[in-house]
Parts: structure tokens; sequence; C-alpha cells
């Protein structure tokens, strides 16, 4: 069910929880011809923490830089591509737990066509989780 395991980097930008700024963020990077693979959003009080997995985070995080979103990190994580079926879940996260690793976060995308589902998850040992998972 695993098609794919790959460790990569995540732009993670802290912003001020304000309507339109995510629609802000995803035009600075679509304009920059930049592909917004997966992302996660969440405010926290007055702040918002968005978490940005994109095809080129080099030129995304300069691109955002210059429109004034200036409080980035990057992040490690492990990008999972799984089938898009039953179960297919449930197989990661018993790998991960089974390795007695702490799933930080975790966000995905689906699709119902056939193409796979993908999972960006950091844990408290990505690189452990990565070996863990590649294993099949």
């Amino acid at each position: 069910m695993i098609r794919s395991v790959n460790m990569r980097k995540e732009i993670v930008v802290t912003v001020v929880n304000k309507l339109g700024v995510l629609a802000d963020m995803c035009k600075i990077v679509s304009d920059h011809g930049i592909n917004l693979e997966a992302f996660v959003g969440y405010g926290m009080g007055k702040e918002a923490k968005i978490h940005l997995l994109t095809a080129d985070n080099l030129r995304a995080s300069d691109a955002l830089k210059k429109s004034g979103y200036k409080s980035q990190e990057e992040t490690s994580v492990v990008v999972v591509d799984l089938e898009n079926k039953i179960g297919a879940l449930k197989l990661v996260t018993e790998k991960i737990s089974g390795e007695d690793l702490d799933i930080r976060y975790a966000y995905g995308t689906t699709c119902s066509s056939g193409c796979p589902a993908t999972m960006v998850i950091s844990t408290s040992d990505n690189e452990k989780a990565f070996v863990a998972l590649k294993k099949g």
C-alpha cells in the first residue's frame, strides 16, 4: 500500500491570524509558478501557523519573504505516498507507533481517481520513521 517514502522539507510560516492571509500566500506561490503539493494551517489566537510543502521551497520562501512573510522556518518531514485504499493510513500509523515514535502532526491529500494519497508526517524521530516506513 505504501508507494514511496521520502524525507522532505516544509516551510512553516507564522503569520497574523487574519482573514485572507492563506489566499494571499497561495497567490504569491502560484504567481511564481510553484506548485503547492500539500498544506495545513491553524490559528492560535492572534497568530496562525501555515505549513507548506512545495515543489521548490527556496523560491517559495524567497517570494513569501519579499511579500512580507518573514517569520519562517524550514522543518524536516516524512512524505508518504499511499494507495488510496481502506487501511493505508492504518498501516503507516501502526509502523510508526511500532517504533515507539510520537506523531507530532500529520496532514494529507487524497484523490478519488486512482492517484495516490500523500501524507506529510512529523514525528519524534523522522529518520527512524523513514526507515520503518521504507521497509514496506
